[in-house]
């Protein structure tokens, strides 16, 4: 098979009869547009040469000339965005020849064993695949060099008339897989130059490309006719398209069978691996760092450690840690540090959302200072956000309940008011309780809101509602009608302080339906989402909405309130810890961040944390408190 010839393949439609099949459907589409103009232009010669007269084939005519200039108008406006519309181009960092000169030749020498046209250039991508993308596009000519935002545009060969696709390289392959794995796992890909050279086939894919774009241009106000008309020719050659392409990726594999089809094998066994790995690289360490405020500078070389570990603690994958001897493929690369740092970058857009550039709020962090300037930040980060949101619940702190004492559920607002209205506060409550008092706590120390009602000022300070109005809120008693004096502030305790006996005390629940914790991880996801959208908008205000001010692909679903709770609860835990128990914080490449006591990852705290969390029941994760040394009641450090 020829790098131009047929595509055929024995038992299946071949890929040029569906390439054909779809450019049918644009013929069709064409003969559409055309077939009232051709009934104009008949009436037309009739009346001209007469053999239409009278009054109504004048006016068939002048209508059926009005209809066929609309539809020529429509189909002109229609056929001209299809052609001109930019179709996505996948975020890269391109990869100049000067940069990777060792690795241009090898996909050069792929080309030419296999008998196709090499790719234009190589780009890479942080992900685990690697795929030809065609930016010979005439909008990507017209963006030329220009880059938007950061990420970069089309420039160079790759966008020249009737240039050859682009091969782009999931950049984890070039740290872990040796040069000789990468080679066989390319091959089938290079493979598929020689159909897309195809001109049936090039032209049915820029069809198929121009109607994807259409659809996008149409989402803008006042041309949603025209993703209509795109759509439905998307779905007249869906098919075909898909098995034109499945023709394609068929005869790229049949010829690559003949180079490396053995070492292939094996290596597919490492795409696995290296994708099993990245993924928990960048939930488990990456993620941290990002909503942190900081990105890790070294990613690929990251996954290299990940995979290590995994490979020392699963005994099945202890063969593959042999192969580390071998050259690894980043060494085909000039400067692999800087060409690690800037697909790292492009990571942490494409998956959190973050700045194009490194700024004073978007920095790079060593994997050396991860525990340090990450791990240790985000604990008392989360710690202080814990307690703030105690504080808008007015739970005093270093009040703690009596276990034996429920919790109380919130009171609705329209029953909180008359009731405020129509008795008076018990004495405990109008005098302030005693630091280290073990009865029960006052109302104030409960987890509930206070009531709403509504409020003649408006207040700066977050509360979860209005300062309640009537004989409640009068002067001796604070904002919130907890029932303690204004003039003792929360904070006066025998704790002095944020501490972790004030949660314990607070989420304990003998009952073991953990109300408590529902309005505090309530509390906890408001200010959460509210932080976010502050520094969302803190970034760029100017900046409006689209594909690229998001992150493309969300590394996880929102989480629930009861999981923010508990993450929240393990960073209290942590951070008491380090400060009382000399533990330390550490980085685990496959975890994340872990807490290290005595130089060892304790693994043990999270059931604990859950059962207070979920059950109200704190005696698990005191004994372990107790275990390790770390003293409740002693006040926490915070950011």
């Amino acid at each position: 098979m020829s790098g131009t010839g047929s595509t055929a393949e024995v038992g299946t439609p071949s890929a040029r009869s569906r390439a054909l099949a779809v450019l049918r459907v644009r013929s069709r589409a064409l003969a559409a547009v055309l077939l009232p103009a051709a009934l104009a232009v008949v009436l037309v010669a009739a009346r001209m040469t007469g053999r239409l007269a009278g009054d109504p084939g004048a006016a068939v005519t002048l209508a059926v000339c009005a209809v066929a200039a609309l539809v020529l108008l429509t189909g002109g406006i229609f056929g001209a965005v299809v052609l001109r519309a930019r179709p996505a181009v996948t975020p890269t960092v391109p990869l100049s020849e000067a940069a990777a000169p060792d690795l241009y030749r090898l996909v050069r020498d792929l080309a030419d064993r296999m008998d196709v046209p090499a790719p234009s250039a190589i780009a890479l991508t942080p992900d685990c695949d690697s795929w030809l993308e065609d930016r010979a596009h005439a909008a990507h000519r017209r963006a030329g060099a220009r880059a938007s935002g950061g990420i970069a545009g089309p420039a160079g060969p790759e966008s020249e008339p009737g240039a050859a696709p682009v091969l782009v390289i999931g950049s984890p392959f070039l740290w872990w897989m040796r040069v000789a794995e990468l080679r066989a796992v390319l091959a089938p890909v290079v493979a598929g130059t020689g159909p897309s050279a195809h001109p049936d086939i090039a032209d049915a894919r820029g069809f198929v490309r121009g109607l994807d774009a259409a659809v996008d241009v149409g989402s803008r106000p006042g041309l949603g006719w025209i993703a209509h008309c795109a759509r439905l020719l998307l779905r007249l050659c869906r098919t075909d398209a898909a098995e034109m392409e499945r023709g394609v990726a068929a005869a790229a594999a049949d010829r690559a069978q003949g180079v490396d089809y053995g070492l292939r094998i094996v290596a597919q066994e490492q795409v696995g691996l290296a994708y099993a790995g990245w993924d928990r690289l960048l939930t488990r360490v990456a993620l941290p760092a990002w909503r942190m405020g900081r990105w890790p500078a070294h990613l690929d070389a990251g996954v290299v450690s990940a995979l290590t570990e995994l490979s020392r603690r699963d005994r099945l994958a202890d063969e593959f840690t042999s192969r580390l001897g071998e050259r690894p493929a980043c060494d085909l690369l000039e400067q692999p540090g800087a060409v690690d740092e800037a697909t790292s970058l492009l990571a942490a857009r494409l998956f959190h959302g973050g700045p194009a550039e490194a700024g004073p709020d978007w920095s790079p962090v060593d994997w050396a200072a991860y525990p340090e300037e990450v791990v240790d930040r985000k604990w008392r980060t989360e710690a202080s956000r814990l307690h703030t949101a105690l504080d808008a619940l007015s739970v005093p702190a270093g009040l703690p309940r009596s276990p034996q004492t429920p919790p109380k559920p919130p009171v609705p607002a329209a029953t909180a008011a008359p009731a405020a209205a129509q008795s008076p506060a018990p004495a405990a409550a109008q005098s302030p309780v005693p630091a280290g008092a073990s009865g029960p706590a006052p109302a104030a120390t409960r987890g509930s809101a206070p009531s709403p009602a509504p409020s003649a000022a408006p207040s700066s300070a977050p509360s979860p509602g209005p300062a309640p109005a009537g004989p409640s809120a009068g002067p001796g008693r604070d904002a919130a009608g907890g029932g303690l004096p204004a003039s003792v502030p929360p904070a006066e305790d025998g704790f002095g302080g944020p501490t972790l006996e004030r949660v314990l005390a607070y989420l304990t629940d003998p009952t073991g339906e953990a109300a408590a914790g529902d309005a505090l991880a309530g509390r906890i996801g408001g200010d959460l989402a509210r932080e976010e959208r502050a520094a969302g908008s803190a970034e760029d205000p100017g900046r409006t909405g689209g594909a690229d001010t998001l992150p493309l692909f969300p590394l996880q679903p929102p989480r629930s309130g009861r999981d923010l709770l508990a993450d929240h609860v393990t960073a209290l835990v942590c951070c008491a810890a380090v400060d009382s128990a000399g533990a330390a914080p550490g980085l685990d490449w496959l975890d994340g961040p872990v807490l290290l006591v005595g130089g060892r990852r304790r693994a043990d705290l999270a059931p604990r944390v859950l059962s207070l969390v979920e059950d109200g029941d704190p005696a698990p994760l005191r004994e372990w408190l107790a275990e390790v040394g770390v003293r409740p009641e002693k006040p926490v450090r915070l950011v």
